[in-house]
Order: C-alpha cells, then structure tokens, then sequence
C-alpha cells in the first residue's frame, strides 16, 4: 500500500466543482487529493498579431501557485518581474495540450484564455491543471453555441493529464507530492479522450528505466486518463 492507501494503479480522490466563479464564461474548481487548482476560461473576440487574418482562433494557457499553496511560502512571481521558467514551461504545456482538443478555424478569430491557478499543491498541479482547464474550456465554448455565436462547439475531442512514476522500483499511478520527492522516475503523460498521446514527458530522477518499465508506466498512464475523460464527459451531458 501506498502513503495514503492507495493501490499502485488508483487515482487520488477526485472532485470537480462547476461554475466555480460567477465571472468567467466556463471555470472549475478541480480536486485530486489534497492538490486544489482553480481553473478559468476567458474569450476574447481577438486573436495575437500573428493569427490576424489567418481565419483560425488561438487557445492559450496562464499558470500560477499561490504563495501559501506550498508548504513554505513561495514569494509571487510578479514580486521578482518575471515567470520563472518552470512557470513559462506548464503554461506552455497546458496551451499546447488544449490546442489539441479544438478545431481552431472552426473556432475563428476569437482566443480562449485559460488561467490556472494553483490554491493547495500536493504534486501533480500541471496534470491537474490541464484536466480542470479542459472542463473550463469546453464550458466556455458551449456558451458561445449556447448564445448563438457559434452554430457548434469546435472541441473535438476531450484531453487530460496524470503522473505515473517508479517509486522504490514499483510503478504507481498519480503521485502525491512525498511519492513525487522519491521517485525514481517522474513522468507525465497527457492523451486525448479517444487515447490518442499529446505529450509524454518523462525524467530518470535517481535510476534510468528501461522499456519494460516505459510501457508499464504508459499503461498505467492510459488507464488513469481513461478514468477522468469518463469524468470529463459525464460533466458534459
């Protein structure tokens, strides 16, 4: 058994609270165990200048923790005058994994803005983060056809993210935060709903792993998406 009980291929609770913000055309509030991330889509009727006149609209991510979401303080990025590269890296992560869930010339020249904001981090935040803002997304474009901006949705497909790593040779699905600081092998795994990969991003942190291990890690990968598209989709229906 794991730290907090679990079973080596068993996500952490998971809870999802809807229309988390009254302000925002689609948000979420997405729980998994004890990590929290608070999850907004924004549209704008404008795309960056190098989309202008392309026909095609432009999905983009922001990413930022709180400074108490730690267990020590963590000074505000704003506070230092830039995002740190850990911060550029999720958000470009978190951008890319969602463009790949929409049809963007059926989405024309409007942008969604999604803004993922880490309240509590218990690791696995950018994975987090993605399946939240997949749920924002989907909801703020529903709006539009909801309003008759548009005449459908252009998502194509749902997209979500989880952890798998090797802690202590054993392979383990979605890692807390103690899993995640001993693992011997970090690895994120982001797939669409019809199991198809966006990224796999993988670290030897201690020990190198071999393909045995690789392709248990993306089963266990691919089981745990399975589990949260199935949850993405129910809050669809």
């Amino acid at each position: 058994m794991r730290i907090d009980q679990r079973k080596a291929g068993e996500l952490r609770p998971m809870k999802v609270t809807l229309d988390y913000l009254l302000t925002a055309e689609g948000s979420v509030l997405i729980e998994a165990g004890n990590t929290r991330v608070l999850c907004a889509a924004s549209i704008e009727e404008t795309v960056p200048g190098f989309m202008r006149n392309s026909g095609k609209g432009w999905v983009t991510a922001e990413y930022s923790m709180l400074p108490r979401a730690t267990a020590t303080r963590t000074a505000r990025e704003i506070a230092k005058g830039r995002a740190s590269g850990r911060t550029m890296e999720i958000q470009r992560l978190i951008g890319r994994s969602l463009r790949s869930a929409v049809d963007l010339e059926a989405l024309g020249e409007r942008s969604v803005i999604l803004d993922c904001d880490v309240l509590q981090a218990d690791g696995g935040t950018r994975c987090a983060a993605i399946t939240g803002a997949y749920i924002a997304l989907s909801a703020a474009l529903r709006q539009l056809v909801k309003f008759g901006a548009l005449k459908k949705s252009p998502v194509r497909d749902c997209v979500a993210a989880v952890s798998v790593g090797i802690v202590k040779g054993e392979p383990i699905l979605d890692l807390c935060y103690q899993e995640d600081s001993q693992a011997d092998v970090d690895m994120n795994i982001v797939m669409t709903g019809s199991g198809r990969f966006v990224e796999v991003q993988a670290t030897a942190e201690k020990i190198a792993f071999d393909d045995e291990q690789m392709a248990k890690m993306l089963a266990l990968g691919r089981q745990g998406i399975l589990e949260l598209v199935a949850l993405q989709r129910s809050l669809e229906a």
